[in-house]
């Protein structure tokens, strides 16, 4: 494991943007979360709005989710606002105290917790982390599909964590030269598009595990910020892979997984949701692969680059705009962006022996 400060990424230990934070179906009740090395509390307003603070309440740094089992004290839900289990603080989704149930003076400042923006989308509860708590300066990508009713929506599968900087596995982004050894994929070509807080990864050529179902894969990824990757897959249906990794720790990573597909009816048939698991068993498998090598490599702090290996320096370029002041986001972008394109893929290892 190493940290945000031996990859040199910036100022910040954890960066700047758009995560999930928890699949929209577990939500129910308080829920205790520990991400961006925080303790954070997760519940849902009388509305229904997700709303995420800081834990430890001011007074006396009682944790929110904490259990009460006093029965006066068991719904400490109240509109959209939290009251501390311990004092019976009450907390608004802005994080600032508005009641104590025995004091009627002037609240202090000082009673404060830290808020979250938070937005719902496609089945997942998204953060805005910020290490200067300014206010989102992008949105959460677009996915239509989710809406859809010709699309078999996902249940995410939770990955668990990986004693892994989310540096080595946004390093995807960039490697070519993966895909055969780890994927038995043979591409045909491989673009890296960087513009402004995407990244994009444009590829397509035979699989040795996917063709059966998908004769030619082409894929298109694209990256929206640090922590949210979106392909979308042609084949015998279309599909979308969705993976959602947020910073637990410094050097400890989140990960989720999912994967939607357009059905061939409507309502959907048996037969659209067994070639969904198709497509989802396929995806999480190759998926899976990565994670081998994330848990045993050791963490690359610098790359021993090629010139054919893939754009990985300007990669980890982009990526680092999210480690340091958005004041200076314009020049990391600057110097990352544009078009990188990577032709005349040399065959897959076992091809090559062959030859």
């Amino acid at each position: 494991m190493a940290t945000t400060a031996e990859y040199g990424l910036g100022e910040f230990t954890y960066p700047r943007g758009w995560f999930m934070v928890l699949p929209a179906a577990e939500l129910t009740g308080l829920q205790a979360l520990r991400l961006f090395g925080r303790d954070l509390v997760l519940y849902r307003g009388e509305s229904g709005r997700p709303v995420l603070l800081d834990a430890y309440c001011p007074h006396m740094q009682a944790h929110l989710a904490a259990e009460q089992t006093s029965g006066a004290g068991q719904n400490r839900i109240e509109g959209e606002s939290i009251r501390c289990p311990y004092h019976g603080w009450r907390f608004g989704p802005d994080g600032r105290c508005d009641h104590v149930p025995y004091f009627n003076g002037q609240i202090p400042a000082a009673a404060a917790l830290r808020s979250y923006p938070v937005q719902e989308r496609f089945g997942g509860i998204f953060a805005w982390h910020d290490p200067e708590q300014g206010a989102p300066d992008y949105d959460l990508p677009a996915l239509p599909e989710w809406d859809e009713p010709a699309w078999v929506r996902c249940t995410y599968d939770d990955l668990g964590t990986l004693p892994v900087h989310p540096q080595e596995i946004v390093d995807n982004i960039a490697d070519t030269r993966h895909f055969g050894p780890i994927h038995g994929q043979i591409l045909a070509y491989f673009d890296d598009v960087f513009d402004g807080v995407t990244a994009r990864q444009r590829s397509g050529g035979g699989h040795e595990t996917m063709a059966a179902t998908t004769g030619i894969l082409e894929s298109d990824a694209v990256y929206t910020g640090p922590g949210i990757l979106i392909a979308r897959y042609s084949g015998e249906t279309d599909a979308v892979q969705i993976i959602l990794h947020t910073p637990k720790e410094d050097g400890v990573t989140q990960i989720w997984h999912g994967v939607i597909t357009r059905a061939h009816n409507i309502p959907h048939a048996p037969a659209d949701l067994d070639l969904h698991k198709q497509y989802h068993d396929l995806a999480l498998g190759a998926f899976t692969q990565d994670f081998a090598i994330w848990r045993t490599k050791g963490p690359a702090l610098s790359i021993l680059q090629l010139p054919t290996d893939g754009p990985f320096h300007r990669a980890r370029l982009w990526y680092k705009q999210f480690y340091n002041p958005r004041q200076n986001a314009a020049s990391f972008q600057a110097r990352a962006n544009g078009l990188q394109r990577t032709r005349e893929m040399p065959a897959h290892p076992s091809a090559a022996a062959a030859e």
